[in-house]
């Protein structure tokens, strides 16, 4: 997870402290663009605010935009790495994924709130924020294509075959989908909340795929309510 703070001995203390900057200029970051808008705050005054160089902001982060996608891109990035050593092909590539990202965000609970505050900040921001929602489909782009190239990988597929990217895109739009439920809950939905609200979306999407065929269109009925009528 991209802001947490390992156990001591778990990484040196150079790496420790290069986790704790990060830390701090996320969550900083995401309290300045909260308050002041995104284009309100300068990377000079968010450096001052954390007290470090942009030399090292740039250490961590290719800009802005990145550090307000953070929290997500670190449960990405887990992904990413956790495909490397998924067992495929004893069974379907979707749902092997569906658990790896549930896997995967169950990790990023760091049992004090702390992420899933991040990223509703971050959603919020993203929102009404268009360079970084651009930022942010290009990097779901390149994580994509870089789980669909171990996929193809692993599995010996074709390049031609459409089946890898096409369960990626069933993956990510379900976990916006469940993104969306969970921030639209009211209060301060908890990590737990995220996690049931992703395994609801990823039970519906079966039906999802067959749904619309054994009832009539909105169209239809209401031609049939209107025929009924006359």
């Amino acid at each position: 997870m991209i802001t947490e703070i390992p156990a001591p001995g778990k990484f040196s203390l150079r790496e420790r402290k290069k986790l704790r900057t990060r830390a701090a200029l996320v969550d900083t970051a995401l309290a300045l663009f909260t308050e002041r808008g995104f284009d309100g705050v300068t990377l000079d005054e968010l450096c001052e605010a954390v007290e470090v160089s942009k030399r090292t902001f740039f250490r961590n982060f290719a800009g802005k935009e990145q550090v307000v996608s953070a929290p997500l891109e670190a449960m990405w990035n887990g992904l990413r790495d956790d495909v490397e050593h998924l067992e495929l092909g004893q069974a379907p590539v979707l749902e092997v994924l569906q658990e790896a990202l549930l896997a995967t965000l169950t990790r990023m609970d760091d049992g004090d709130g702390a992420w899933v505050t991040r990223v509703r900040l971050s959603r919020e921001l993203a929102e009404r924020t268009p360079s970084v929602a651009a930022h942010e489909l290009q990097y779901c782009d390149r994580t994509s294509a870089a789980i669909e190239a171990t996929l193809r990988r692993e599995l010996g597929l074709d390049p031609g075959d459409p089946r890898p990217r096409l369960a990626l895109d069933l993956l990510v739009a379900s976990f916006h989908a469940a993104l969306r439920a969970w921030t639209a809950r009211p209060g301060a939905p908890a990590h737990a909340d995220l996690v049931a609200d992703l395994r609801a979306v990823f039970a519906a999407v079966p039906e999802a795929l067959t749904f619309g065929g054994h009832t009539p269109s909105g169209r239809q009925h209401h031609a049939a309510r209107d025929a009924q009528d006359q």
